[in-house]
């Protein structure tokens, strides 16, 4: 069977006007790129429009109450990160009146305008919308004017017992300097009148809340009555806090909360372990420089003023919000409902999803033998991750396996798959394990998993000085009669099991010799840093994935400018290589069509009359994030289908370790085109197309339009259902 996408398949279009069922992002500003013909689409604010387009399933009236919560906390996590690792350079820029690049104090400005914008549109959606609607159901948060007699003798009584006991108020005066906030913790600030103990003035107070606190407090049934109540942890402090100040008199005050710059840069060429040094860098880590101020919509002039002056912070990096400074917490409510009312819970959340088996696999039958008949995918999360598991402990239980090599970046901090490792050195396997130190944000649970390792007799590599290995590679070595045979497992996605189960990515497992011998060498080059040789399927950054990228664009182009079928495909979670912008549009213009499917980031700017007219773009938000990559390529005859670990970013390219591998099974091209490309490029429910100024619309296919992912659960649904019959 040769697999194709059908011509007939229209490419992905979108309406000239944004749809009632979502508002169009607002254009981007654009960053001019040398040498290029017109200008590239900004990076930040491709990411900041990517979060305007999650913000949506919280309004979309469609979508469980639960679940719009949810996606509206997401949102407030995304932007976390985002100022953590994105904002500083901006900042730099205003600080030094200079600017480098694409960051200027004008570009600060910018950037803060576009967060302001999205961050009351998610304080509008909270309060004008959510809560309401909370009501509606019987859920409330009580502010402490909303709170009856008995509700409040609760609260202080909640009060006295759990959290008095854990404040500690710092006066600011010459031995008493602003204390050290960490980054995202909630604070109070609190201006005072009258002497302290000891006869001075000094009006200024901060008071930091420990995180070990809940930030949501349900009220028991005895004075929440019918309801299910809750009160902040905030709005208990703030009804208490003239107990706090016994002989003083509380007059402005205000809650705070300050993110800081949290990206670890650490020396590789200057350390002498790489582990140690990581970890001295956490301990830092949340006293980075200030990058954000978020504080309570009354707070005044004043203390807003000063609370700037310490952080040395401009006006334009305050974000005065209408409710809690940390929206992300909220997510607790989640759970807290499903323990006060489990059968109303249910309803207000998406039906449970249940992943099938993989389709290509039988349970209970070995993966060695399964894998000596031909290749297996498995698309998570409609099929489960489990089988990655199931193939590692069989791995692990055998006694004719010799060998484990596995890649780890992300994995959790409980890991089932990391006790399996383990269980394979207790057994006198040779495992060896390339981990990740510097997976942002998963360092020190990485770190963990490598003492661990290391403590029990497993090899642990750290990879490649200067690169982070991103690849996800499974490589099991077995003893087969007078033979050795590999067996390998390689994915799109991280080896975690919980966000397995959140996001879509296509796992690969094979016992081709000729992918599991590049495996082969690709570890032993991570593990022994010697030269690479040459790998006949695979393309591996920072070597030659780049190159060979280019270079495949190219021969579509030249197929296309032949007059031959020319067609490009890619879907993955962000573009923003110059070279790989440039030698799309070159394709484009040489009469490629091409059709991107891109979750989050997106430079190259679609549908520019002369310039990237047969080029589309789009993005697709649904309930699962988006996170396979996929590369398909026809140049005439000639067809192509990479699967990869790497997004088309320069650091991908160049800075990390990353793999694409061609799938070579006909059967298998035909099932990831017919499930993960073409539903895509027909979503007419969760889809957002990018029009000639750079904005996204909404696609709206109407009332009977399904979202891909809809469409694939629900196959999947009935595969399961006609399994158990």
């Amino acid at each position: 069977m040769r697999p194709q996408i059908d011509p007939s398949i229209p490419s992905s279009s979108s309406s000239d006007t944004p749809s009632e069922a979502g508002p169009a992002a607002a254009s981007p500003p654009s960053v001019q790129a040398p040498d290029k013909p017109a200008s590239l689409l900004d990076r930040d604010h491709a990411i900041l429009g990517f979060n305007a387009r999650v913000l949506d399933w919280a309004v979309r009236d469609d979508v469980p109450l639960l679940e719009r919560l949810r996606f509206l906390c997401i949102v407030s996590s995304n932007l976390d990160e985002f100022f953590e690792v994105r904002a500083a350079p901006h900042l730099d820029a205003v600080h030094h009146i200079e600017g480098k690049g694409a960051y200027s104090a004008r570009s600060f400005v910018e950037l803060a305008a576009a967060a302001h914008k999205l961050v009351e549109r998610q304080y509008s959606l909270y309060n004008d919308q959510l809560l309401p609607a909370f009501a509606e159901q019987g859920i409330r948060i009580l502010s402490h004017g909303e709170r009856n007699q008995a509700q409040r003798q609760w609260v202080k009584e909640y009060f006295e017992r759990q959290v008095r006991p854990l404040l500690v108020p710092v006066g600011l005066d010459p031995s008493h300097p602003f204390p050290q906030v960490a980054n995202k913790s909630l604070n109070f600030i609190v201006q005072l009148s009258g002497h302290d103990a000891f006869g001075r003035e000094n009006d200024i107070t901060i008071l930091k809340v420990p995180r070990v606190l809940p930030r949501l407090i349900r009220l028991p049934a005895k004075v929440a009555g019918k309801q299910a109540a809750f009160v902040s942890v905030s709005s208990v402090i703030r009804a208490h806090l003239h107990e706090m100040f016994p002989g003083r008199v509380v007059g402005q005050f205000s809650q705070f909360r300050v993110t800081r710059h949290s990206d670890l840069a650490v020396d590789e060429d200057d350390v002498r372990n790489l582990r140690t040094a990581l970890r001295q860098g956490l301990e830092i880590r949340h006293y980075g420089q200030a990058v954000r101020l978020e504080v309570a919509a009354g707070c005044s002039e004043h203390l807003a003023s000063f609370l700037l002056r310490q952080f040395n912070l401009p006006a334009e990096a305050l974000y005065r919000v209408h409710g809690p400074v940390n929206l992300v917490r909220l997510t607790q409510l989640i759970d807290l409902i499903g323990e006060v009312d489990k059968a109303k819970a249910p309803k207000l959340l998406f039906p449970s999803f249940v992943p099938s088996w993989p389709l290509e696999l039988t349970p209970g039958e070995s993966f060695f033998e399964r894998l000596k008949h031909g290749d297996v995918l498995i698309h998570q999360p409609f099929e489960r991750f489990d089988a990655v598991l199931a193939f590692l402990r069989e791995a692990v239980n055998d006694p004719q396996v010799l060998a484990i090599k596995q890649t780890i970046y992300r994995t959790g901090a409980d890991s089932e798959l990391m006790a399996l490792l383990r269980e394979g050195v207790r057994r006198g396997k040779e495992v060896t394990v390339v981990v990740e130190l510097k997976a942002r944000f998963d360092e020190e649970a990485n770190i963990n998993w490598a003492e661990m390792l290391e403590s029990i007799g497993a090899q642990v590599v750290y990879g490649v000085v200067g690169l982070k290995t991103h690849a996800k590679m499974l490589l099991v070595t077995r003893r087969e009669g007078s033979h050795l045979r590999q067996y390998g497992h390689l994915s799109t996605g991280n080896y975690n099991p919980r966000t397995a189960r959140l996001y879509t990515d296509l796992s690969h497992l094979t016992a081709d010799p000729a992918m599991t011998a590049d495996m082969e060498h690709v570890f032993v080059h991570i593990a022994g840093q010697s030269k690479l040789p040459r790998l006949s399927r695979m393309w591996l950054a920072p070597f030659h994935l780049h190159k060979r990228t280019l270079e495949k664009i190219a021969l579509v182009g030249e197929a296309a400018a032949r007059g031959e079928s020319a067609r490009i495909v890619a879907k993955m979670n962000a573009l923003t290589d110059e070279a790989i912008i440039q030698a799309l549009i070159d394709a484009g213009r040489k009469g490629t069509k091409i059709d991107l499917i891109i979750r989050g980031a997106c430079m190259l700017p679609a549908r520019v009359p002369g310039f990237t007219d047969n080029i589309r773009v789009r993005s697709v938000v649904g309930r699962f994030l988006e996170h396979s990559r996929i590369i398909y390529c026809r140049a005439g005859a000639q067809e192509d289908l990479y699967l990869s670990s790497a997004d088309w970013m320069n650091r991908n390219m160049l800075r990390r370790i990353e793999l694409a591998w061609p799938v070579t099974d006909a059967r298998m091209r035909q099932r990831i085109i017919d499930e993960a490309l073409v539903p895509y490029l027909l979503d007419g429910r969760d889809a957002w197309d990018m029009d000639a100024t750079g904005r996204y619309i909404r696609v709206d296919g109407g009332d009977a339009a399904h979202g891909a992912q809809q469409a694939l659960a629900t196959r999947y649904a009935s595969k399961r259902r006609g399994d158990e019959s």
